[in-house]
């Protein structure tokens, strides 16, 4: 056969004789044959006789020509060696008026062009987390070694864990031990049959708007807004009404004016991402809203646990008398975001249909995350480490203000919100080109800000600027360094201090 295939002699010396050699070999003589450089019907040499012009056993090339057999590249005669199969012509080899980014273009669906616009998803940088990426809790603190514990712990008895498929609600166990701890910490009233256990927040979003909204039916949510529930409410290809926040959270009055409404997402606890609380007069009537509408509120509480001032807020779900309200939570803020597992908890009558519909999506979580968890909740280690974040995110957000005093003071143009909840502050800024600017000095500096126009609202839906600076993830003297370093690149003399 000429001309004689040309074999990696690196790969020859790495994997003499090994499957390295048998895969070049197949690969080429199947390239060929793709391209009709071999055609149908050509006797190809005997495996002793390509052997020996390669210089390779005759193994090495037993295997590929198996390989082509198996893959109908090859035809097998009695007695008579192996020939080229007949094939059609490749694709590749006919002309095409089609060109190569057409045949693999996606198609102009609505879904995708309103993922295009809504939602674009965040780069995810390497490394531990550096000032001031937002999002992420104190994983410094988080019990690495008890963690591994029940890890090893579980598999050490995996004869007798379920490593079958199992229940789509999530582990009988986890969703006792969730709705245990909604009872007691968060006094949300609930039973496990009300658990679903979800793989984070995101996808709790995604399953309501599934389930809940039907053709012509419309969706809300908060503007600015996390934006990533903007995609998630798509899923269901359903219009994504835009209702405005201000310092008390979402306005009411501006989502009776928009009209019918199925669905409304919402943060009350935190508003991400201003940091507003919703107050209880506004709760209330937002869930008369929801009672005459026949509407349901689908409360995010994602990051509900962490307040700086009294004891945790109670979720707008345990006001509702009428089981209007979902309630989603996530283990993300507490323990780390790639654990990858929520909960959602539904009125009763909605419970079982969000469990058939989390096994036609996924069937379920992972069995094994899922019992550690439940392991880790149940001997105590859950509260201790909660009390654990809360702590460090209460130094970290007065190492944060204090820096942020003495490096450009409590007012001006860069006069820093003060979080009365949650992981990061918000630096409301005037006009969008102010926070590109900002950003992309911070950037620079190797400073991580979140831009409030790239991960709080959609494009022209709200003119407000900002910039979010989370300071969970990192320790007080990173966040002095950081913050002094942002006072250089932004051009600010430190605050004058007052005279003693």
């Amino acid at each position: 056969m000429e001309p004689m295939l040309a074999l990696d002699p690196t790969g020859m010396r790495l994997q003499a004789e090994g499957p390295g050699l048998a895969v070049q070999i197949h690969a080429q003589l199947k390239a060929r044959i793709l391209a009709g450089e071999l055609p149908a019907a050509l006797r190809l040499p005997t495996t002793r006789e390509l052997a020996r012009q390669l210089g390779v056993s005759r193994n090495t090339v037993l295997r590929a020509y198996e390989q082509l057999l198996a893959e109908g590249f090859l035809q097998a005669r009695v007695g008579d060696g192996s020939y080229v199969a007949p094939l059609p012509p490749s694709p590749s080899a006919a002309p095409s008026r089609i060109g190569p980014a057409d045949t693999c273009a996606l198609p102009a669906s609505p879904l995708w062009q309103r993922l295009d616009q809504d939602f674009r998803p965040a780069r995810v940088l390497p490394g531990p987390p550096r000032a001031f990426r937002h999002g992420v809790p104190a994983l410094d603190v988080f019990p690495h070694a008890v963690w591994a514990r029940l890890q090893a712990r579980f598999w050490r008895r995996s004869r007798q864990q379920p490593l079958g498929y199992s229940d789509a609600a999530g582990l009988p166990r986890l969703r006792e031990a969730i709705a245990a701890y909604l009872r007691h910490a968060r006094g949300l009233p609930c039973m496990a049959e009300q658990v679903v256990v979800t793989s984070g927040s995101q996808q709790a979003i995604a399953m309501s708007a599934l389930a809940l909204l039907g053709p012509g039916e419309r969706a809300a949510m908060e503007m600015p807004g996390y934006r990533a529930a903007a995609a998630a409410l798509a899923l269901a290809g359903t219009p994504v009404l835009r209702v405005p926040v201000d310092e008390q959270g979402l306005q009411v009055a501006a989502l009776e004016a928009l009209g019918p409404c199925r669905l409304l997402h919402l943060t009350p606890s935190h508003q991400f991402p201003t940091g507003a609380v919703m107050e209880a007069r506004r709760r209330l009537e937002l869930l008369a809203w929801a009672r005459r509408q026949q509407a349901w509120l689908l409360e995010d509480d994602y990051d509900g646990e962490y307040r700086y001032s009294g004891v945790p807020l109670a979720p707008l779900a345990a006001l509702d008398t009428e089981g209007r309200t979902l309630y989603a939570g996530t283990f993300s803020k507490l323990l780390f975001p790639g654990l990858r597992l929520g909960y959602l908890v539904l009125p009763p009558a909605l419970a079982q249909a969000f469990a058939r519909l989390r096994w036609a999506l996924d069937r379920h979580a992972s069995v094994a995350d899922q019992a550690v968890l439940a392991d880790f909740i149940e001997q105590g280690e859950f509260l201790r480490h909660v009390r654990r974040v809360r702590r460090a995110a209460a130094q970290r957000r007065e190492a944060l203000l204090q820096a942020w005093q003495r490096h450009f003071g409590s007012a001006g143009e860069l006069a820093l919100s003060t979080p009365q909840a949650g992981l990061h502050a918000l630096l409301p800024l005037e006009e969008p080109a102010h926070e590109q600017d900002l950003a992309q000095r911070a950037e620079a500096a190797g400073i991580e800000v979140g831009r409030l126009r790239q991960v709080g609202q959609v494009p022209g839906a709200c003119s407000r600027s900002g910039l979010l600076l989370g300071f969970a993830a990192v320790t007080p003297s990173a966040i002095e360094t950081a913050v002094a370093t942002l006072a250089g690149v932004w051009n600010r003399r430190p605050a004058p201090q007052a005279r003693k």
